[in-house]
């Protein structure tokens, strides 16, 4: 298994040697902070233009590396916009995606993008939602103009488009993780910051995620409207919804209670999707970590299989479970846990959310 360093990149409390230690990224973040204050400045004085596309566009992002839940928000909204009959598009980078000459992953019919050539998050997109389609690309202005013409859309949601300012957005939602804040409160690469939290101002809302009780938020919340007391906040929830494999056998979450698994993921936050097998009342006997966006091999899944005899499931995220699907599973009784992102203030939420059309 891999060993991650970013575990690091989370703790405010460490040895003085491991300080000495991250001496060097300490400095590296001085340099990366002053970077990304002139980029943002240079916007906000207008030295650099943002494009505006000729219907709303909704950013989901945060300030921080890692998953706090952009991809199944985004999923959410395209979903509850289609019922609500405003047919949109989704512009995301394609993250770790192979450069491809087509910009349209999915057309909202048929996917036009293999998992290399679009990245993990937009193929996911586009092999659950029907009806959306679905573009990357470094220059989301473009790939938006390219949807407006090849498809009758009335609004965009921008995946992981909070530093994307070259497009102009009429909604900015901000998602923070309940369980791991703003990390260190370091900038990269001494911590997870992404830019200053002081930058929290731009966003019109803020979604605080993964969130059991609402409760244990409260200092969290305190720091958010300390920021931006104008902004609202709203918490969201994942509920599992059940196991899927790899020929779309399905498994309801409430035949699970009591089954053996060993977890296994390329996350952001592996400790929460282990929490969420655990919700389903299975018995986590193992877990195998790997870094953010992991590309699997082969020998990771012997590595994984090893203990195959003494468990009922390998389970996985749905995202990692994308790569996995190039591969040779054989025999392993691996699945993927799907999830859906459920707002607690769901009626005030989606009512700010059509305010735009």
């Amino acid at each position: 298994m891999p060993w991650r360093f970013d575990r690091y990149l989370y703790k405010r409390e460490m040895s003085f040697w491991m300080k000495v230690l991250l001496l060097p990224l300490h400095l590296l973040s001085f340099s990366y902070g002053w970077a990304v204050r002139l980029r943002i400045f240079s916007y906000r004085v207008g030295l650099i233009k943002s494009k505006q596309l000729s219907c709303p566009v909704i950013s989901v992002g945060n300030i921080t590396v890692g998953g706090t839940g952009k991809t199944p928000l985004v999923m959410a909204l395209a979903k509850v916009l289609g019922e609500r009959g405003v047919p949109i598009a989704i512009l995301s980078r394609g993250y770790k995606g192979r450069k491809a000459s087509e910009a349209v992953v999915s057309d909202g019919q048929k996917i036009l993008l293999t998992p290399e050539e679009s990245g993990d998050e937009p193929q996911l997109m586009a092999r659950s939602l029907r009806g959306v389609p679905i573009l990357i690309g470094r220059d989301r202005f473009e790939a938006g103009q390219i949807a407006l013409k090849r498809f009758g859309i009335r609004g965009f949601l921008l995946d992981d488009g909070y530093q994307h300012l070259q497009l102009h957005r009429d909604l900015d939602i901000l998602l923070v993780d309940s369980q791991i804040g703003f990390g260190n409160g370091h900038l990269l690469p001494r911590g997870i910051l992404r830019e200053p939290i002081s930058n929290l101002r731009r966003a019109h809302l803020f979604l605080i995620t993964k969130v059991e009780d609402p409760r244990t938020c409260q200092p969290l919340r305190a720091k958010l409207h300390e920021i931006h007391p104008q902004a609202e906040i709203y918490h969201s929830h994942y509920e599992p919804l059940g196991l899927i494999g790899p020929e779309g056998q399905w498994d309801v979450v409430h035949v699970l209670k009591g089954k053996k698994a060993l977890a296994f993921s390329g996350v952001g936050n592996p400790g929460y999707f282990t929490s969420l097998l655990k919700k389903c009342g299975m018995e986590v006997v193992k877990e195998e970590i790997f870094p953010d966006h992991y590309s699997y091999t082969a020998r990771d899944l012997t590595f994984i299989g090893e203990t195959v005899n003494k468990i009922d499931y390998l389970v996985t995220t749905e995202k990692d479970f994308i790569k996995l699907l190039r591969m040779d599973m054989g025999h392993l009784p691996i699945r993927a846990l799907r999830i859906e992102m459920r707002v607690r203030e769901e009626e005030e939420f989606y009512k700010r959310i059509m305010s735009l059309w």
